[in-house]
């Protein structure tokens, strides 16, 4: 059912984009924008900012459900989400997108130049990724790659331009958010096997899965000391964070997927909730107290 008699309650609607997923890469935006300011930049960025990447998130979670709803329809496990069970309408749907993406374009264009003119080419990748699955594993990194933007995003807002620092902020993420997206298609392997959904578990097996996983892992934390080391701001706090607590839980959900499987470590799943906002605090204090 994806008619027009279903309800779009605020509940439902925030449960369609998942919006507490928004944490993920909110803390990276954030930390890009305050490394770029070296301390703090003002009300207005820091909400034009928000906007945009709450904006972002809601544009491209719903277009991804949007255009996935047959898929999902399909899949036991996904089959109970607002569109296919239809809690929420298409036009629902789309009304959530649609605000969603206005809010991107009004917040990037009052930021500043370039972030007015990489608009399109973030709703392009926000476009692309839910038809790239259909023919290629590649799309884990295309996710990565795209919500892992929010931390060069937010250096951007602020510089108006790429930098050493803006690069590595987006690898970090990118390799992170992969990573634990192939861990996450894992679920689904036998599904997407049957039904011509590509990934990584479903075209090349689990033993393929663990291994790129972990060297994403090994490259999101490599990136994070990179960064920790070349950003001036930057440095006890944030390097104490990434060696003594993010490398160990990365390490130890590794450990539950080779141990006990997808199922298992998709259990701490939501411990990397976390990562972000603990690098967000370790260079705050690098940045503001610790100076």
């Amino acid at each position: 059912m994806t008619g027009g008699t279903a309800q779009a309650t605020l509940p439902t609607m925030l449960s369609f984009v998942k919006f507490q997923h928004t944490l993920f890469a909110l803390p990276f935006a954030f930390l890009g924008v305050f490394l770029a300011a070296d301390g703090w930049p003002g009300w207005l960025t820091v909400a034009l900012v928000l906007l945009a990447m709450v904006g972002a998130r809601t544009s491209a979670m719903g277009l991804n459900r949007i255009i996935d709803r047959e898929i999902d329809r399909r899949n036991p496990r996904t089959a109970d989400r607002e569109l296919p069970s239809g809690r929420l309408s298409l036009a629902g749907a789309w009304g959530v997108t649609l605000a969603g993406a206005a809010a991107f374009v009004l917040a990037g264009v009052n930021l500043n130049p370039l972030t007015t003119a990489l608009l399109p080419v973030a709703m392009l990748f926000f476009v692309v990724y839910p038809y790239l699955k259909r023919f290629t594993w590649l799309c884990h990194v295309w996710l990565g790659i795209t919500v892992g933007a929010a931390g060069a995003g937010g250096y951007i807002a602020v510089s108006g331009a790429f930098t050493l620092e803006a690069w590595l902020l987006w690898a970090a993420a990118a390799a992170w958010i992969a990573g634990f997206d192939v861990v996450y298609a894992m679920l689904d392997e036998a599904f997407d096997r049957q039904h011509g959904v590509h990934s990584i578990p479903a075209d090349l097996g689990r033993n393929a899965a663990i291994a790129v996983t972990t060297g994403m892992y090994i490259t999101a934390v490599a990136s994070w000391i990179g960064l920790g080391v070349a950003a001036g701001p930057l440095g006890a706090a944030f390097l104490v964070a990434v060696l003594a607590v993010v490398a160990p839980l990365l390490a130890w959900q590794l450990r539950l997927l080779v141990r006990d499987g997808a199922g298992r470590a998709l259990g701490a799943f939501n411990l990397n909730l976390w990562i972000g906002s603990l690098l967000l605090v370790a260079s705050l204090l690098d940045i503001v107290w610790l100076r």
